[in-house]
């Protein structure tokens, strides 16, 4: 039985050209097929390789977090698709070298989510959530790992990345018993910076204090990720206020004193 021809890019071109609506997996279809004509007949897609796309990823997951946040369901819907297209591209590269499919990709991830869920496809019980958090890393361990913190990207924010290795390592009980230690150690680090002598003591111990905040994020359930932008966030809501009526005075910020602007920011910060 001879292979099946694999079709032209004319071909793909046609079908993604009049594709009609279909099932989720058409859909999924039309868009590989797409790509894969970008990547033969446009210059820039041409060039692309793993390493190039990787900022415009991140770029994309960023504007997607900020669709979320935003509650736009409409630049979400875009934004979900623009990410999709990135990891279809990624697959497709890695294809051409050779090194792995689509098949391989998802035949991979739903054999770890199989494997990595015994309490939902075995005999395993774990009716709370710290237990299928500690059933999950004590899986990855048996895969092979030689550490806990194996796994854990560079590539993070260091916010996100502190606050992922604690939640990896509280997974098999290397945490705090409470809140009131994870305060009682904020005062700490605090004292210690505080009387820290020099620029590089200073960092060090600044360096501790974050840390410690983000375990105490843990505590109370705030991803320090989420809070921190949710924080910036209505920092500049407020500060875009006050900037308008600075504009509207017509005075330059220098004519300002500290207690007045103090004043147009608890304005703000009372209509926001």
């Amino acid at each position: 039985m001879k292979p099946e021809k694999s079709p032209s890019i004319a071909d793909l071109k046609e079908a993604v050209l009049n594709h009609q609506a279909g099932t989720p997996a058409e859909h999924f279809e039309r868009v590989v097929d797409l790509v894969r004509v970008l990547r033969a007949e446009c210059p820039w897609d041409r060039k692309q390789t793993p390493e190039s796309l990787a900022h415009l990823l991140l770029e994309e997951s960023y504007e997607l977090v900020h669709a979320i946040d935003e509650g736009d369901d409409a630049e979400l819907r875009k934004e979900i698709g623009d990410l999709f297209l990135h990891l279809c591209f990624q697959v497709l590269l890695a294809d051409e070298a050779g090194k792995f499919s689509f098949v391989e990709v998802f035949e991979a991830l739903c054999h770890k989510l199989i494997s990595r869920h015994p309490h939902v496809f075995g005999d395993t019980v774990a009716e709370t959530e710290a237990a299928v958090l500690g059933n999950w890393e004590n899986l990855k361990m048996k895969e092979g790992r030689k550490s806990l913190l194996e796994g854990v990207p560079k590539a993070m924010s260091e916010l996100l990345r502190a606050y992922r290795v604690q939640k990896k390592v509280a997974g098999v009980g290397f945490d705090w018993p409470s809140d009131q230690g994870v305060l009682d150690k904020l005062v700490e680090e605090i004292g210690e910076l505080r009387h820290a002598r020099n620029a590089q003591e200073r960092q060090e111990e600044f360096g501790d204090l974050l840390f410690t905040i983000v375990n105490y994020s843990r505590f109370i359930d705030a991803n320090p990720e989420d809070a921190l932008r949710k924080a910036t966030n209505k920092f500049m809501d407020r500060f875009r206020r006050v900037e308008q009526e600075v504009l509207a005075s017509g005075r330059a910020w220098q004519e300002y004193s500290a207690d007045e602007l103090d004043a147009l920011w608890n304005r703000a910060k009372k209509a926001l």
